[in-house]
């Protein structure tokens, strides 16, 4: 399985950005982040059929992750960004169903920056 995120980039503080990442919707998948200096962390997941979400507790309310499965393509709305959003964001999937958890998944795609400035 091979994942490919994209949609990162340099936005200022209260903006908004759109990460999408291509996977087959037959996949549970996440989106996890990793600042520099620290632990990869979880920052959502959705079911294969979109019906069950997960947030984290720092991005509820400001976050959103969707998939079109006709174009098997999972995405992560970003709004309302602070300065600590500033990550590599990186998408993963599982057949396993949705987990908060990095062993959870068995496929990682590369990263996207975002960059949030004050």
């Amino acid at each position: 399985v091979q994942l490919q995120a994209s949609g990162g980039g340099l936005v200022q503080a209260g903006g908004s950005l759109r990460l999408s990442c291509a996977a087959s919707s037959s996949y549970a998948m996440g989106w996890f982040r990793q600042a520099p200096g620290k632990e990869r962390e979880f920052v959502a997941a959705i079911s294969w059929s979109g019906g069950t979400k997960s947030y984290a507790d720092s991005v509820k309310g400001r976050f959103t992750i969707s998939r079109d499965n006709a174009k098997n393509t999972v995405y992560l709305q970003m709004n309302s960004l602070k300065p600590e959003d500033t990550a590599v964001y990186y998408c993963a999937a599982t057949l396993r169903g949705i987990s908060s958890g990095l062993s959870g998944y068995d496929y990682w795609g590369q990263g996207t920056q975002v960059t949030v400035s004050s």
